[in-house]
């Protein structure tokens, strides 16, 4: 296996990584946004106020888009995996 052929698979899993995590990490994002902009707007401080909007965001992102994840996840492996004897 060359060196250009390791980089392009780098390349591939680290790219499948960022799309398959990119719903969670989103959804957390905007909900610790907004949940960070209403605690400034009232005035409350408190740190474990965005713990729990963000774990059940996260949940339910989970639930809805983890069959998709797992449906991408799966191709990527089964590319990767039957595409082995063509690497050496």
């Amino acid at each position: 296996m060359g060196s250009d052929v390791a980089l392009a698979l780098m390349a591939q899993i680290l790219w499948g990584a960022v799309i398959i995590s990119a719903p969670i990490l989103l959804c957390t994002l905007v909900i610790g946004l907004v949940v960070s902009v209403l605690q400034v707007v009232t005035q409350i401080q408190d740190m474990s106020l965005t713990f729990i909007p963000k774990l059940i965001g996260t949940v339910l992102a989970l639930v809805f888009f983890g069959p998709w994840m797992l449906r991408k996840l799966l191709l990527l492996a089964s590319g990767l995996i039957s595409n082995i004897p063509n690497y050496f």
